[in-house]
């Protein structure tokens, strides 16, 4: 798969977010985003961004969403490479981050336990040569012979399905060797505190294997395998012509994002998405960039900001950001909010006339929905 990439130097990249980080104001607009950021930009900016720890409901170690195969064939047809993904949560940012191929990316997530996952995926994706080590360092389980670049997704995860996981001795070394990539290779100074986390997560993973679902818990309780959406079903989606489009789909999907990881170029944000700060901060660099979100995936976040009362300061905040009439929220669970008549109770890629998908499902313009947002808390 194919990505424009311009370079831009690097020395010119730290000290703007030096000065940015100095005078707590929107830096002046360079011509175009980084080609890659040094660890000290990709780790200065993901703390500048960065609201305090929140909490949610559970732990939210994965998804639970079985919508690629409606979602990612139009995502890939709307959003050329080359532009800015915003997400939230686990690892179903992979599979939409693979289908636009983006220059840049930012997950922001009202959980610091989520940034400590995604450190944990950044350095599994740079440890990992292919699909098949990273399934196999994912679960601490030995890779089963035979598995080759042209393996669907189906029958890696159906070996590794059957595949024992290994001994406690496997599990520390895979743990030390994730620690080592992010502390050493990365020179990222991580707080007792993130290791800690880093290793509860990973725990988790080696506790439940490709069976865990929605409910896996880092307190390594029952329910999170078993009935529910497993890892498998996520990895096995396949479009209406029967093509993988999950990020362990083909080589060449996780190869994509295996790049962008080790360029610093998913940037994990600590944030509230209806708070003061994180995605205001996000839209400041991307305009101080010259560049415009292209996609937004929300999940089902907007249904909890209806529910406590800040939708309005959510819609406020995706308002200060820099967007275009090519920008899309990704909606896998459909319009939360039907207060404003736009284009949000209608699919953007002209499927609203399925009865079986909510109102709202799937690529939604952005900026007609945000346009009566003042911008303001």
């Amino acid at each position: 798969m194919s990505s424009r990439r311009i370079p831009l130097s690097i020395s010119i990249t730290v000290v703007v977010l030096l000065t940015w980080a100095t005078s707590n104001r929107p830096i002046a607009a360079e011509s175009e985003l980084p080609a890659r950021l040094t660890d000290q930009a990709f780790w200065q900016l993901s703390g500048m961004l960065s609201e305090p720890d929140g909490t949610f409901q559970s732990d939210n170690l994965l998804s639970n969403e079985l919508v690629f195969g409606r979602i990612v064939p139009d995502l890939e047809s709307h959003a050329g490479p080359g532009g800015v993904y915003l997400g939230v949560g686990p690892e179903q940012n992979f599979t939409y981050i693979a289908a636009m191929e983006p220059r840049i990316a930012f997950i922001t997530d009202i959980r610091r336990g989520n940034l400590q996952l995604q450190l944990m995926y950044k350095a599994l994706f740079e440890l990992s040569a292919d699909r098949a080590d990273f399934v196999s360092r994912l679960f601490t389980k030995k890779r089963p012979a035979g598995l080759t670049r042209t393996t669907t997704a189906t029958e890696l995860m159906n070996a590794y399905w059957d595949e024992f996981s290994s001994d406690e001795a496997a599990y520390n070394a895979n743990l030390q060797a994730i620690l080592t990539t992010l502390t050493r290779t990365h020179n990222l100074p991580l707080t007792q505190e993130d290791l800690d986390g880093i290793a509860r997560v990973y725990r988790a993973f080696y506790w439940y294997g490709p069976a865990m679902n929605y409910s896996a818990s880092v307190q390594l309780g029952l329910s999170g395998v078993g009935r529910g959406t497993t890892y498998w079903d996520l990895m096995t989606q396949v479009d209406p012509t029967g093509q993988s489009v999950a990020y362990l789909g083909s080589e060449e999907r996780f190869a994509f994002v295996k790049e962008l990881e080790r360029r610093n170029l998913i940037v994990p944000v600590v944030g509230n998405f209806s708070g003061p700060k994180a995605l205001r901060a996000v839209g400041d660099y991307l305009r101080s960039h010259g560049a415009t979100v292209s996609a937004f995936y929300v999940s089902n976040v907007e249904s909890y900001l209806v529910r406590d009362g800040s939708w309005p300061a959510f819609c406020a905040n995706v308002a200060t950001l820099p967007l275009d009439d090519q920008s899309v929220f990704i909606r896998p669970s459909g319009a939360a909010v039907t207060v404003i008549s736009t284009p949000a109770s209608s699919h953007y890629m002209g499927q609203s006339g399925d009865p079986s998908l909510p109102p709202g499902f799937g690529l939604v313009p952005m900026a007609p929905e945000v346009r009566s947002c003042n911008g303001g808390l």
